[in-house]
Parts: structure tokens; C-alpha cells; sequence
């Protein structure tokens, strides 16, 4: 189809959705999604948690103090580990029909308590080639290291390996590296994109 031998996927805002910009705006009183996300992917204790670096607990404690919640920080992960609220519809499908084209993966993000609950509750064991995961490669997005480590994970070219993010400034750097990137949001988005992007036919449904 399009050429790509990797089509890799966020999971929160493209295959998984979340709650979590509703819960932290109630909490801090920020007024916008993008600015809570804004504020999230800058925040020191999301970027060491994110890395692997440091417990739950320690996570917590930390982003509770410096966002000044008005809740303790066994409230807030208690919370936090609610932010992932179920698969965009089409999700395991979308990346199943990608899998006839390329061999697909996760790029993301992400912490081992949310990690693991994906994996029991969504049927991700499995379904990905390739997992990049923030917390186990000890990068995070959208930082041009952690591309660049993808890039020589993968082991071809970067203009084969074709990306969807939720994320605009993720989205750029993977542009940056040579990924074919595109931001989108939920399945219908990320299907979309795949199709301009020739990795997937034009014909839908699926089967």
C-alpha cells in the first residue's frame, strides 16, 4: 500500500480515551484541555514518573504538591488510575487492519499501572509488533531522543515508519526525525489518516 514497513500508534487520545484533562481541570481549576496537557507534558514529576524513574506514590505526592490539589496524594492516584476510560470504538480493529499492510506498534507515553490495566482490560497483549512504552524505554515523547531511539529500534528507514499521536507537538517531532506523523484524534481521525497516507485501502468496513 503505502510503503511503510512500521505504523505505530499512540494509545491515550487515539486507540484509548481518556478522562483525565476533565479530572485535572476540576482539581487545579485550569481552564482548557490543551492547557492542562500543556501543563501535564511539562510537569517535572509527570516526565520522571513517564520514565520510569520514580514510584507511584513518590509521582503523586510530588504532583500533588507542585499543582497545589486540593486532595491527598492517595486521593489523586486512586483518581489517576481511572484516567484511562475504554477503547475508541474500532480501536483493536483499525490496528488489526493496519497489521495487514505493515507491522504495527504502540508509541506512548505511559506508566506501568496504566500499562498493565490496558493490558488485562482491552485485549493489547498481542495485537503490537513493537511496544514503545515511556516508562520502559526511559524516554518521553515528545522529546527528539526518544525518536531517535525508536528510529534505530526499528531498524529502517524513517520515512517507512508512518505515526498517528493525538499530540501536535509530538506529531512535529516524529515529523522532525522523518516519520510520516499525523495528528489525529479517536479512531475515525486515525483511520482517516491511514488512508491518506496510503497505508490502509479506501474501502470501510474492515472485512
Amino acid at each position: 500500500m503505502g510503503g511503510y514497513d512500521f505504523v505505530l500508534f499512540d494509545l491515550g487520545g487515539v486507540l484509548v480515551r481518556l478522562r483525565g484533562a476533565q479530572v485535572l481541570r476540576e482539581l487545579s481549576g485550569i481552564g482548557t484541555d490543551s492547557e492542562v496537557w500543556d501543563k501535564w507534558m511539562t510537569c517535572r514529576w509527570v516526565r520522571t514518573f513517564e520514565r520510569g524513574r520514580c514510584t507511584p506514590e513518590e509521582f503523586a505526592t510530588g504532583l500533588v504538591a507542585d499543582w497545589r490539589l486540593p486532595v491527598t496524594p492517595a486521593q489523586f492516584l486512586d483518581g489517576f488510575l481511572t484516567f484511562p476510560e475504554g477503547l475508541y470504538d474500532g480501536a483493536l480493529e483499525l490496528v488489526s487492519a493496519a497489521r495487514r499492510h505493515a507491522r504495527v506498534g504502540c508509541l506512548s507515553n505511559s506508566n506501568a499501572p496504566h500499562w498493565q490495566f490496558m493490558r488485562a482490560e482491552y485485549g493489547f497483549d498481542g495485537i503490537f509488533d513493537v511496544t514503545f512504552l515511556s516508562h520502559e524505554i526511559g524516554y518521553v515523547k515528545p522529546d527528539a531522543e526518544l525518536f531517535e531511539h525508536v528510529a534505530r529500534a526499528l531498524g529502517v528507514p524513517a520515512r517507512r515508519v508512518a505515526f498517528v499521536d493525538d499530540n501536535l507537538g509530538n506529531v512535529r517531532a516524529a515529523q522532525a526525525i522523518g516519520f510520516a506523523a499525523r495528528q489525529v484524534q479517536g479512531t475515525e481521525e486515525a483511520r482517516a489518516a491511514l488512508r491518506e497516507l496510503g497505508v490502509l485501502p479506501g474501502g470501510w468496513p474492515l472485512s
